[in-house]
């Protein structure tokens, strides 16, 4: 493996990745006092301080050895948690829809600015190649990580999302999954059932929805 190339790639993807989980765990903190319950903030894990949401496997060293063994093919990680006590909310089922659309929704809005930053630098005649591949990274990885945490089976986002839509009956069914949640969801994602059935699909919609968000910005600069 060129380490030149590696050494670039992580320079290039540092700053979004960094960005990308930081801003996603806040969100879904911020969110949460805002409906009543204020556990995150108590844990001093309302902040857009990187270090707070790191997990040293799951953030650094489980990307990196993906990385190594499939040259770049596959590539997984996850960040800590922001603790969420969903008693705690003022309307814990339907409140538990909009803590857990927070994060995903930072990410769908960071896509959106680092696509923006690209056009203006474009704009601006900035050829620099390190800063629009830095764009461009940051728009992929929260396209990314917006469709994954989408994916409707807890403890993913868009499961905590189906649990609060859902009638009681099923969202305490589907509730009874989060234990293995984690489990399964890795299964399918080495399955490709999660890339091929949910995440190709999601992501070309939300690349068409910022193509429409960024079609006035696109003639401005032409």
């Amino acid at each position: 493996m060129d380490i030149a190339h590696l050494i670039q790639t992580v320079l290039i993807y540092a700053l979004p990745v960094l960005f990308a989980i930081t801003v996603h765990e806040a969100a879904h903190g911020y969110a949460a006092r805002h409906f009543g319950d204020n556990t995150a903030a108590m844990m001093g894990r309302i902040t857009l301080n990187p270090i707070k949401h790191i997990d040293p496997i799951g953030t650094i060293l489980m990307p990196l050895l993906l990385y190594f063994a499939t040259s770049g093919a596959f590539l997984f990680g996850y960040a800590r948690s922001v603790p969420v006590r969903f008693d705690r909310l003022r309307h814990p089922k339907r409140d538990m829809v909009w803590v857990a659309l927070a994060g995903p929704g930072a990410n769908l809005l960071q896509a959106l600015l680092w696509a923006v930053l690209m056009y203006v630098l474009l704009g601006l005649d900035v050829n620099e190649r390190f800063f629009l591949e830095m764009c461009k990274a940051g728009v992929l990885v929260n396209v990314v990580m917006f469709a994954f945490n989408l994916f409707p089976l807890p403890p993913l986002d868009g499961g905590r999302i189906l649990i609060g839509l859902l009638p009681w009956r099923y969202a305490a069914l589907l509730a009874r999954i989060e234990p293995w949640g984690f489990f399964v969801v890795m299964a399918l994602v080495i399955l490709g059932v999660v890339s091929t059935l949910w995440m190709q699909p999601i992501m070309a919609l939300t690349y068409g929805l910022l193509d429409i968000l960024l079609t006035p910005l696109s003639f401005l600069i032409r």
